[in-house]
């Protein structure tokens, strides 16, 4: 198998999902899921035919070594997935309400995912790789969040196509100000931004439809694909992008069980089309075909589908027109 041209670098963790709708006070059973952003889109571009590298860090302890079977079972490269002896795994306590919109309960003090180093990937990956994925969880604590930035650096100065997931979680920080602050760090060197507008919002960036795009990529990134849940996705492209133009795409008509993991599903669905050489048209009718397919079974990693599932999506279900 050639090398990857995909590098996705972030946090692995094991989400708890609920057995019923309700806050956490009131959900006694949890189901154990594999989970965190990046490593769902590195699942998720696997399962699509793209095999990435991808940069994790997890505990020395029994859900670490879960996780990094599962990966396994993935057929994603073990290279650059790191062993922790010294720390904990990342947990994540998911609740949802009968809409299947989630809150999340982190358990994340020094864990394995926050001790992520600068300066491991060396430079003839970086040579090697067209396309860098990046999410913003890491951001939240050092030294994770010094490696997530040189990165991206890094990356750029590498030629790759930088993509980034701001992933707004307030839980993880101390203010809404810090996460402003190194979200305004970053974007300069991202070239591909995938946001939620909750997520541009928490990062003090405004506006509705293409006009919120327009205004994150003021930011610096020179594509931004602003996710919109249950009515589709939009892009823009500036002057600056190869895909210099505008779309839109409804979504599809789906009767969702559970949306954890959804978000990561389309940016593993974006990221395959617009590296593979397609348009940013198709990107997010792609995107929304994987995103909607994962939102009919429970789990984010668990409900990733491949690209023969996807396609019968696509020819069995109406947009959301």
């Amino acid at each position: 198998m050639a090398d990857p041209n995909i590098l996705v670098a972030g946090e692995t963790l094991i989400d708890f999902l609920p057995d019923r709708p309700g806050s956490l006070r009131e959900v006694e059973t949890f189901t154990r899921r594999p989970g965190g952003a990046p490593a769902n889109v590195a699942v998720g571009l696997a399962a699509l035919g793209e095999v990435p590298w991808f940069w994790t860090r997890v505990g020395g302890d029994p859900f670490g070594e879960d996780l990094i079977e599962t990966l396994e079972s993935h057929d994603l490269p073990q290279r650059l997935v790191e062993r922790d002896p010294d720390a904990k795994t990342t947990l994540a306590f998911v609740s949802h309400d009968e809409e299947a919109d989630r809150e999340f309960s982190f358990y994340r003090d020094r864990t394995a995912d926050t001790r992520m180093e600068p300066g491991t990937i060396d430079d003839a990956l970086l040579e090697r790789v067209s396309w860098v994925h990046l999410g913003g969880v890491t951001l939240a604590s050092d030294p994770s969040r010094a490696a997530t930035l040189e990165l991206a650096e890094r990356a750029g100065e590498f030629g790759c196509t930088v993509s980034f997931d701001p992933n707004a979680r307030p839980e993880l920080w101390d203010d809404r100000e810090e996460f402003e602050a190194l979200v305004g760090e970053i974007l300069p060197q991202v070239d591909v931004l995938k946001a939620t507008p909750e997520d541009l919002a928490e990062a003090g960036i405004e506006g509705e439809g293409t006009d919120l795009a327009r205004a994150a990529c003021d930011r610096g990134p020179h594509t931004t694909l602003v996710t919109l849940g249950g009515e589709g996705a939009l892009a823009v492209g500036t002057d600056e992008s190869p895909w210099n133009d505008e779309a839109s795409h409804p979504g599809y008509r789906v009767d969702p069980v559970d949306t954890t993991g959804a978000g990561d599903a389309f940016t593993a669905g974006a990221i395959a089309a617009l590296a593979g050489g397609e348009g940013l048209a198709e990107a997010l009718a792609f995107g929304n075909a994987v995103a909607a397919t994962t939102t009919t079974a429970e789990g984010a990693m668990t409900a990733l589908p491949d690209g023969e599932r996807v396609e019968r999506f696509r020819a069995e279900t109406p947009t959301g027109e």
